[in-house]
């Protein structure tokens, strides 16, 4: 499965026109969990658990169209992608 360190994920965010300043402050809040609950704050953040080919991933909206998915760990959150869910 792909997926990149938040660092790099937080550069491909910047470049994106669309919502800029809302994607790095998303990338920002799942670098910065301690635990996957905190995620689930604020509720817009919907955070779910994902299925089928992406099980074991887990998402929170940028918004209708983007997501920024990826695996928790004991060290917090792995292979973090930028998903484009249209």
């Amino acid at each position: 499965m792909q997926g990149y360190p938040v660092a790099v994920c937080w550069r491909i965010a910047q470049a994106l026109p669309r919502d800029r300043n809302r994607r790095p402050r998303k990338l920002q809040m799942v670098a910065a969990a301690k635990e996957l609950r905190d995620l689930r704050a604020p509720p817009g953040n919907r955070l779910e658990a994902l299925r089928g080919d992406r099980e074991g991933q887990h998402s929170i909206r940028i918004n209708e169209q983007w997501r920024i998915c990826f695996e928790w760990s004991d060290d917090g959150p792995t292979l973090v992608e930028i998903v484009d869910y249209h």
